[in-house]
């Protein structure tokens, strides 16, 4: 079993910072891609960042320039920077990776739960 735990999220004004953070366990060999994705209400879910093992990221073009994703690969961690908030930013935020399991090297890709990220005034 793999599990991906996020934290960080909240209520921040506009023009504030966060930092979300997410942490997998379980029976990991290794992680290649690992990511965040978020979703708002009635929309669908889109890619924020994502950065593979190698440290090459990608960016939506709606948070470059603002969000920075990093990770430590000795803690299958990945962080996301979230700075220059704006209310449009509003959404839940999902972590996501693509784990190689242990002893059957199969890749799965993997959710979190989600954090809520709230920008208002």
């Amino acid at each position: 079993q793999v599990q991906l735990v996020e934290s960080g999220g909240g209520l921040v004004q506009p023009g504030g910072s966060l930092r979300l953070s997410c942490a997998a366990s379980g029976s990991i060999s290794s992680i290649n891609a690992m990511g965040w994705y978020r979703q708002a209400p009635g929309k669908e879910r889109e890619l924020v960042a994502r950065i593979i093992r190698g440290g090459s990221t990608k960016y939506a073009d709606s948070v470059k320039g603002r969000f920075t994703v990093s990770r430590n690969n000795a803690k299958n961690t990945v962080y996301l920077q979230m700075n220059s908030l704006k209310p449009d930013d509003t959404a839940v935020y999902f972590c996501n990776a693509d784990v190689i399991r242990t002893l059957t090297f199969a890749l799965e890709n993997i959710w979190g739960l989600g954090t809520q990220v709230t920008v208002s005034s």
